[in-house]
């Protein structure tokens, strides 16, 4: 399902030109207009998901695979010397469009980006309270 007020879904979908580097069914991969670095991309979804929570696991597989595609690409053709995959869900989290996207950076020598938290100390017991709140089966 597609959501016609959402910017995302009419680019994913071809009803707004962009500077698409892949296409397929189920993806259109993207340029970003506001590159952290030369080569930016996102990866969109054509059908409306906002966030992960609402990706289906078979597409969020998908995804997936086609960021290494593209990172492969971005690595063969861009030569950079790294790479960042960076999804965000929620206003807090830094997400600014509610539609599914994964952004694929390439990371370059020196080149004054910053992906980084500032790491925090919990002590041994909280670390593992947490842990036993969410344990999977």
């Amino acid at each position: 399902m597609k959501d016609e007020k959402c910017i995302f879904c009419k680019i994913a979908n071809g009803e707004i030109p962009t500077n698409s580097i892949y296409e397929d069914e189920d993806f259109n991969v993207i340029l970003d207009n506001g590159p952290a670095t030369a080569g930016h991309a996102l990866i969109l979804p054509k059908e409306h998901y906002a966030n992960l929570y609402e990706l289906p696991e078979d597409t969020a597989a998908k995804a997936m695979k086609l960021a290494k595609k593209v990172a492969l690409r971005l690595k063969a053709v861009m030569h950079c010397d790294g790479l960042n995959l960076v999804q965000n869900n929620g206003e807090v989290a830094g997400q600014t469009v509610n539609h599914f996207h994964l952004h694929v950076i390439p990371r370059y020598e020196n080149d004054g980006q910053t992906i980084l938290w500032k790491p925090t100390e919990p002590d041994d017991a909280q670390l593992r309270e947490i842990c036993a709140n969410l344990k999977m089966n």
